[in-house]
């Protein structure tokens, strides 16, 4: 049975100023986007498109929605696999190449996990665990670039 589930929130635009779009750089890119029952979310385009560059932009919201739904993935399945994760860290770097037409597309995402496992005997397995939740993240199964990882698995007090 496949299960299909629904995601909605709202994106406004809070730039427009006086002048609106009257050209390139009479407004600002800024934006809120609100779900229900969760903090407000205020971006920008990236500093290159003349955005915010304190504000989230879409481009690196979507490098942050691949590292944490491959946490989230990774946590259940140690959790199952019986490895216990003590501490993660990801440090996810990506590539987007602009085309001549102003467009543009991401060439690739590199994850960089670095988990803390409780003993020795749990790395082996933590290390593999890497694969299955590459495998299954929704996020990294919906996109058209590769999405990688490299990841490094510590013991704890070594």
């Amino acid at each position: 049975m496949t299960l299909t589930h629904h995601y909605a929130c709202r994106t406004d635009w809070t730039g427009a100023g006086v002048t609106g779009t009257l050209d390139y750089r009479s407004y600002e890119r800024s934006y809120v986007t609100r779900a229900p029952g969760r903090p407000d979310l205020h971006g920008s385009a990236d500093p290159a498109f003349r955005g915010d560059d304190t504000r989230w932009n879409p481009e690196l919201l979507l490098v942050a929605a691949l590292s944490q739904c491959h946490l989230l993935w990774y946590l259940h399945l140690c959790a199952v696999n019986k490895v216990t994760v003590l501490g993660y860290h990801d440090e996810a770097q990506a590539t987007m190449n602009e085309t001549p037409d102003g467009g543009g597309h991401f060439t690739g995402v590199e994850l960089r996990p670095v988990v803390t496992v409780a003993s020795a005997g749990m790395v082996e397995r933590a290390s593999e665990l890497h694969g299955d939740a590459a495998a299954k993240c929704f996020i990294a199964a919906s996109v058209n670039f590769p999405v990688t990882h490299t990841p490094r698995v510590d013991v704890a007090g070594e």
